[in-house]
């Protein structure tokens, strides 16, 4: 409501109601101050009163410091005209007080958002900024289902301005009707001719001499005018002035463009004016042409103020620039864009464009552009806008936004007849009544209280996706989750969190199963459904094996639908590769993708209640990972995605958990057989999924190089680690690698040793167990998951640490003077340097070596504290020595791209893997003689080769799937329940959501609001999904 307030009337008169709690403090400061002014020096005392016979206003004049009791002025003593130098002080600060006394009665006058005096409106209405909104827009804002309550949130909605932090000293504390007007139009749809005075928001400055506010208003001595300054002269300077001012204000033009153009950047998606086959009139041009990036209109629409652009031109300028129109600065909302009258339209798509390809010199209507250019899909100069409208005979769901705004054309012409006539143009009101009956109609109540709840204002709060990503990420169970979200409805009065059954709704879109697909040809004894979610591992096994009972619980996805999932849930990503490789978006492939596969045992996971279970209960977890995928353009393979954390757990895919031993070679090759089976059928043949709204075909490249020494054996078949044939890539025996440290090449792969496995269990040539076990070179049992020979880099390092750890204990006992020592004074030597690496180092002991211990042992420092335990100095130098060495070269396996990450390292490995054998073979031949570890072979022999084959170790490790462990064991707890069976598949369910990008995508913006101060506002992304408007209720956001 607006309050009107007489020129004449003092502060006191405005009703409490509008009066900001800082306004009676100033009241009564400005009382003070009116006696302190009595105790004036005379002279001082006569030059005001000069001043106010001349007609200059003065504070006793002013409005807002008028005493109730009628402006009496008490008798002065003579003791008080006395000039005192303590008074002289004093009147000194009451001159500065004054001034700012009189800057405050100037602020009431001006509007706190434009900066305009009350005076211009003839009714001198005026409304608090810090008081509550007043009924007409209380009224409106309850109609639009908006629930600000006080103008701040208003101001700050509508102006981008925070009034909360306001000083009444700076800041004016009231605003015009003028603005009043402008945040009405914001929120109603009525037509008002009101325009905001200013390009940008005011700024308030505390007083200062020179003050623009204080001496805006006041009259001052008119000069005479200077007699030698002739007319001519005062003309020539206007002119110059002038001139200036255009200059400028042209500048500021041609760089506003300039801003917009980067803004929208969009002249790889619009045509040119230069493509027009006519040679227009500019005026005809200028208005078929976007006014933001000047290119022919596309997707054309019109702002209330009748200027014309292309869409998302004008959707990214009012995003960035701000509500205005980039042409006159009028107020300017997405709300309020329309599409051009039909005629307009018409002559639009009837104009002649150029084929921008090469050698094409037709002649096109725009309307028949696309359809012309689709067909020179190997051209990289042509423009293709691609149409996604549906066919009319589809279901109205299936339909994309412009086919469904093209069938219910007839329909929302009616409601918006109706809804003008009846509800003063409210269309979404009456939309959502009719959407409410229908499912009360249906008895759909539960949908229809959720309505309602928004229809009310009470809102449904965040999406079901960002809830899903919640509990995933802080691993609440069913039971905890439900009790927050009726905890938080119960408190706040909103469904700020959806219910369990809205969020398992989102589970379905992410969850593999949801998404059809074809394969070309068919694969071979897979079913073509696609609807396959989670089963069970051990289907068909009874058929299979019929005389080995397998009493273990396996759950997992079905192998190519796991797939499936993966890249729909990375479609974003693609298409952002595409895009920033200049590669259309039309191409439809084929894609190659290179999937990285993982399996590792976890152990113990049994829940130790007590003394636990009196049998371990181990488990293992079959994973992959998507590392890169490329598309063929022209000669050579173009990369559109590559995976930039392969080690991390949030992109290591679960695919199959079972509760078993992995060193239970039976169970472990029931279970994953289905598994190798389904990808040994998808290597010959193509993926047809519909990615983007196109079908598109995707090949697959599969890599087994996840998996640890030990697994590695049991797949391939090899003998345990403990084999005279140490090495998993060579023949190599445990004597050939010791006398022949760095001189090996892979030999090993997965046919050959199915053939070995043939000759061992056929004999064909009759030979005994020794002369047949050197002949197949330690195969021992049939290989079935084929792998890549590589390197695990993080075993590598633990074993290579375990290594050192012994080096550094034999040192201390002088080994090499004395190698026959007891098994007692070894044990002495391990508890010397275990206590010595607590002092130094803060190294506990363990009982087996782990990574964290390995990467602080395997350290200079560590060296340096075990020398002090050395007495002899030659045995330090050695030492040091090979530490430094393997320092360097251990870069070359854990970088993830060693050619770009570690250059120096990579060139000096071969030099410096040998001075590292010769170490071995010289200072501590007493340890390596005859005799080598598996793992320090590998180091010295096998990287090279493996890096420049595949360009990296430490990306094709098996970290990810390791790091996973933990995850294992927290869902696994979170999801306890009293069957197992159900437990596994809620364990396999949620980790694979923990590694949806799409997930991760609402956390990871949700932790850089939550670090730059912000949090994340639910309203905000239901509502606005471009982002250019701010939620109303700041209070209502929230922060997890």
């Amino acid at each position: 409501m607006a309050v009107s307030l007489p020129p004449t009337l003092g502060l006191n008169s405005a009703p409490d109601e509008i009066q900001h709690p800082h306004i009676k403090f100033s009241e009564w400061k400005f009382k003070l101050f009116r006696v302190r002014s009595f105790e004036k020096a005379p002279e001082e005392a006569q030059k005001e009163k000069k001043d106010s016979s001349e007609g200059k206003p003065s504070l006793e004049q002013s409005p807002a410091v008028l005493d109730k009791a009628g402006g009496q002025k008490p008798v002065l003593t003579q003791a008080a005209l006395k000039p005192h130098p303590k008074f002289l002080k004093k009147s000194h600060d009451d001159g500065k007080a004054r001034e700012k006394a009189i800057h405050q009665a100037n602020l009431r006058h001006l509007c706190r958002i434009c900066g305009n005096s009350f005076k211009t409106d003839g009714h001198n209405r005026r409304y608090p900024v810090h008081g509550p909104v007043d009924g007409k827009t209380q009224i409106l804002l309850r109609k639009k289902e908006k629930r600000a309550t006080s103008w701040p949130d208003l101001i700050a909605k509508v102006f981008r301005i925070d009034v909360k932090a306001d000083v009444d000293s700076i800041h004016p504390t009231e605003f015009c009707h003028n603005c009043w007007n402008i945040m009405h139009r914001k929120f109603s749809s009525a037509p008002c001719e009101v325009y905001f005075p200013k390009n940008a928001t005011m700024e308030w400055h505390p007083h200062t001499p020179s003050c623009d506010i204080c001496h805006k208003g006041l009259k001052r001595k008119s000069h005479q005018p200077n007699v030698q300054l002739s007319k001519k002269l005062k003309t020539v300077v206007d002119r110059m002035r002038q001139a200036r001012q255009r200059k400028r204000r042209a500048q500021a033009r041609i760089s506003g463009k300039e801003v917009m153009k980067k803004i929208t950047s969009c002249s790889k998606i619009h045509l040119s004016t230069k493509l027009l086959a006519v040679d227009f009139p500019v005026h005809f041009v200028k208005s078929i042409s976007c006014q933001i990036c000047e290119h022919i209109l596309a997707d054309p629409v019109v702002t209330s103020c009748k200027h014309v652009f292309c869409r998302i031109c004008i959707l990214r300028c009012l995003k960035v620039m701000g509500s205005y129109c980039p042409s006159c600065q009028y107020p300017c909302f997405p709300t309020d864009l329309e599409s051009p009258v039909k005629s307009f339209l018409s002559i639009l798509n009837s104009l002649m464009v150029k084929c921008p390809a090469e050698e094409c010199n037709e002649e096109v209507s725009l309307e028949k552009y696309n359809r012309h250019v689709s067909s020179h899909k190997e051209s990289k100069e042509t423009f293709v806008h691609i149409n996604k409208g549906g066919r009319p005979r589809q279901h109205l769901l299936s339909l994309t936004r412009r086919a469904q705004k093209h069938r219910l054309r007839e329909l929302k012409m009616q409601v918006k007849a109706f809804a003008d006539k009846e509800e003063g143009g409210d269309v979404k009101s009456v939309c959502l009544t009719l959407f409410l009956l229908v499912l009360r109609a249906r008895n759909e109540h539960r949908q229809a209280d959720e309505l309602e709840a928004i229809m009310q204002g009470r809102g449904s709060g965040l999406q079901p996706a960002v809830c899903l990503a919640i509990r995933v990420n802080t691993f609440l169970s069913c039971s905890q989750y439900h009790k927050m979200y009726r905890t938080v409805k119960a408190i706040t009065g909103r469904q700020i969190f959806q219910p369990l059954h809205a969020l398992r709704s989102a589970e379905k879109v992410l969850l593999p199963g949801y998404h059809p697909f074809e394969w070309q040809p068919p694969l071979k004894n897979v079913s073509s459904s696609t609807d396959v979610g989670i089963i069970d591992g051990l289907s068909g096994l009874s058929s299979s094996v019929d005389d080995y009972p397998v009493d273990t619980i396996a759950k997992r996805f079905r192998y190519d639908s796991a797939l499936v999932s993966a890249l729909m849930d990375m479609e974003e990503d693609i298409l952002e590769g595409m895009r920033a490789q200049d590669l259309d978006d039309y191409l439809n492939g084929p894609f190659t993708v290179v999937v990285k596969e993982s399996c590792d045992g976890m152990g113990d996971v049994s829940e130790k209640h007590g003394s636990g279970p009196a049998v371990p209960e181990k488990a293992v977890r079959f994973s992959f990972t998507i590392m890169k995928i490329m598309i063929a353009s022209g000669s050579q393979d173009v990369k559109v995605f590559e995976e930039a954390k392969p080690n991390s757990e949030l992109c290591c895919k679960p695919l199959c958990l079972m509760l078993a031993d992995e060193s239970d070679h039976e169970t472990l090759t029931a279970i994953l057989s289905p598994l190798i089976a389904e990808r040994e059928a998808m290597k010959d043949s193509e993926l047809m999924l519909e990615m983007g709204g196109i079908l598109r075909t995707f090949k697959f490249i599969f890599r087994g190089t996840g998996y640890d020494e030990k697994l590695v054996r049991e797949v391939e078949g090899l003998e345990a680690s403990g084999s005279v044939y140490i090495c998993t890539l060579c023949d190599a025996t445990r004597l050939e690698a010791s006398q022949n440290l760095v001189f090996h090449s892979i030999t090993r792969s997965h046919a050959e040793n199915l053939e070995r496995y043939e000759v061992w269990r056929s004999n064909p040539y009759h030979e005994s167990v020794e002369e047949l076990r050197d002949r197949v070179k330690g195969v021992s049992a049939k290989p079935f998951i084929e792998t890549v020979p590589s390197i695990d880099a993080l075993h590598c390092d633990i074993g290579n640490a375990a290594e050192f750890y012994k080096i550094f204990q034999l040192e201390i006992g002088e080994v090499y003077k004395n190698p026959d020592a007891s098994k007692e004074e070894r044990k002495r030597w391990q508890a010397t340097l275990d206590k010595h690496l607590r002092k130094k180092m803060n190294l506990k002991p363990i009982m087996r070596m782990n990574g964290n211990f390995a990467r602080k042992l395997m350290t200079k420092e560590t060296v340096e504290a075990v020398c002090e335990l050395i007495p002899s100095q030659e045995r330090h130098e050695a030492l040091r020595e090979l530490m430094d060495l393997y320092l360097k070269m251990k870069p070359v396996w854990r970088s993830s791209c060693p050619a770009k990450e570690c250059p120096e390292s990579l060139c000096q490995y071969s030099f410096n893997s040998q001075r590292f054998a010769e170490l071995l073979s010289t200072k501590f031949k007493y340890r390596y003689e005859g005799k080598i570890t598996n793992y320090f072979h590998k180091t010295l022999a096998h990287v090279p080769e493996i890096i420049e084959r595949d360009g990296s170790i430490g990306a094709w490790a098996s970290e990810g799937n390791e790091s996973g462990n933990k995850l294992f064991r927290r869902f696994r707890k979170m999801n306890a329940r009293q069957s197992k069976c159900y437990e596994m598949e809620d364990v396999l369910k949620h980790h694979w959501l923990y590694t949806s990008k799409y997930l991760q995508k609402f956390m990871d913006a949700h932790k850089a609001l939550k670090n730059s101060g912000f949090s994340i506002n639910s309203q905000a992304s239901l509502e606005d999904p471009l982002g250019s408007e701010d939620s109303l209720e700041t209070q209502d956001s929230m922060e997890f």
